[in-house]
Parts: structure tokens; sequence; C-alpha cells
């Protein structure tokens, strides 16, 4: 019998969760969206250190309207119209600055507030 080895996934100080699925946007724009997160993240100083953000696939969020759709944890921050220049503003005012983008939000779960989360 062999053993299951633990998992361990590296330190991080957010998680954003984006929605892949087909009724998010069905033109694959959330699929695009999650590829361009790694160069993104990169250019923002956000793939290591004190600031790193994980980024994850999600099936669906049973939130299929105004795609693409992420959330921000642990802050509890549900974004939509996560276009490439949103994801712009997203990155530079949340994810780096801490200030949740509020025209961009559809619902504010029960996270952290963002500040005490920076």
């Amino acid at each position: 019998m062999s053993e299951v080895v633990k998992p361990k996934i590296g330190g991080y100080k957010r998680h954003l969760l984006v929605c892949t699925g087909p009724r998010c946007s069905p033109d694959g724009a959330s699929q695009d969206l999650f590829d361009s997160l790694g160069d993104k993240f990169k250019a923002a100083g956000l793939n290591e250190g004190a600031l790193r953000v994980k980024r994850s696939r999600v099936g669906c969020f049973a939130a299929c309207k105004g795609g693409p759709v992420m959330c921000v944890q642990p802050d509890g921050t549900w974004y939509y119209n996560v276009t490439p220049e949103n994801m712009d503003r997203i990155l530079s005012q949340h994810l780096v600055g801490g200030v949740v983008v509020e025209d961009l939000v559809f619902h504010q779960g029960p996270g952290l507030a963002p500040d005490t989360a920076a």
C-alpha cells in the first residue's frame, strides 16, 4: 500500500477565483482572462513575496450573467465584467493597493474588509 503524500501550497495573501464556465462567457473570454493572469501577476509583483496572489479556475459560480466573473478571497469581493482593462484596474487598485474597485463589484461577501487584508 502506498502512502498518500500531503500536498503543499506556497504562501499567498489573496486567492483569485475565476469562473471559466461556458455560461459565464461563451466566447471564451473567461479562459483568456485566466490565461493572462500569470504574466499580469508577474508584471505587478503579485507572483511572489508578501503580495503573492494564487489563482484558480472555477467551473461555475452560478452567477451566469455579466461575465467574466471572479472572486477575491479572503476579502469576499465579487467582480463582474472583468475585461482585460477592468482586470488591470482590479490588479492595481485592489490586489496591489487594497482598495476595492466599487463600480465592478456585484457582491461583497462576509470576507475580510480589503483594508484589513492588506
